[in-house]
């Protein structure tokens, strides 16, 4: 069992966090920590949160592990805080999207101080919609979790890492930084993207379209209302991967728009067979 757990950032993923850690009693004692303190009232007064603070070092003293929910940048930013700030033998991860600039970041940090053990982690769930008013204990339950460790990462931290997701319900798959950013680019950051894009091509040049709008175009741009600040940096955080999933996704878009132009049913049809054969393979 956790005895002090650590939320930095109580909103969606940090609260649903809190809550599923909370339901489970994986943690004697869980410390939310955000920049506002009106934020962690709701989590504190539910018995979600133990205790909040406004004060980072506070919040992560004594913490044998600590979870980075805060956005992509701000949590490489504060990773280092925590790393002066936590005790001896604590884990440390986040739920950041993008991990080539976290891990890099703390490999670094850990080059200098071998007390803290850390281990990326990115849980594949959430919602257009943020903050803790929309956070659910069942969140991770039967959700993907990517465990993003490298040669020098810590055994003790990606066993800790991958047991509390399991304890939270999730399923554990591992991949190295580099790889991870390039698969989220090609299944996340890209349909974020294409779903923008087409929301502002549709609301810019036929704005009447918009009254029509029906189950098809509402379910395909559903993404297009996550905050726009939070993807701003996802999208700049990986943004060479985001350019080469664009660049991808350009040459698609330019040979189904061939295929409808040549008139020609055969290969328009064996374009769209392939898109849907692929889709089916989904779970």
């Amino acid at each position: 069992m956790i005895r002090r757990l650590a939320i930095v950032g109580v909103g969606l993923l940090g609260g649903s966090a809190a809550k599923a850690a909370r339901a489970e009693g994986l943690a004697r004692e869980i410390v939310g920590i955000g920049r506002d303190a009106g934020r962690l009232g709701p989590p504190l007064r539910e018995g979600v949160l133990d205790r909040a603070t406004t004060e980072l070092e506070d919040g992560v003293r004594d913490a044998d592990f600590v979870l980075l929910a805060a956005p992509v940048l701000a949590s490489e930013g504060l990773l280092a805080r925590v790393w002066r700030a936590a005790p001896e033998g604590a884990v440390v991860t986040d739920v950041g999207s993008t991990k080539r600039g976290i891990v890099r970041a703390a490999e670094r940090l850990a080059a200098e101080r071998r007390a803290v053990a850390f281990c990326g982690s990115h849980p594949m769930a959430g919602s257009e919609r943020s903050g803790y008013g929309v956070a659910r204990a069942d969140l991770f339950r039967g959700a993907t979790v990517i465990v993003t460790p490298t040669d020098r990462t810590e055994p003790r931290a990606v066993k800790a890492v991958s047991e509390l997701w399991e304890a939270l319900g999730a399923r554990v798959r591992a991949l190295d930084p580099e790889s991870h950013d390039r698969v989220v680019a090609a299944i996340s950051h890209l349909p974020h993207a294409v779903a923008y894009a087409l929301v502002d091509a549709v609301a810019r040049l036929e704005p009447e379209a918009l009254e029509f709008a029906a189950r098809g175009f509402l379910d395909t741009t559903r993404i297009a209302a996550a905050d726009p600040d939070v993807w701003t940096e996802i999208f700049l955080a990986n943004r060479d991967a985001v350019l080469a999933s664009l660049q991808r996704f350009r040459g698609a878009l330019d040979e189904l728009e061939r295929a409808i132009a040549s008139g020609a049913p055969a290969a328009l049809r064996a374009t769209l067979a392939r898109a849907r054969d692929a889709r089916e393979g989904l779970r």
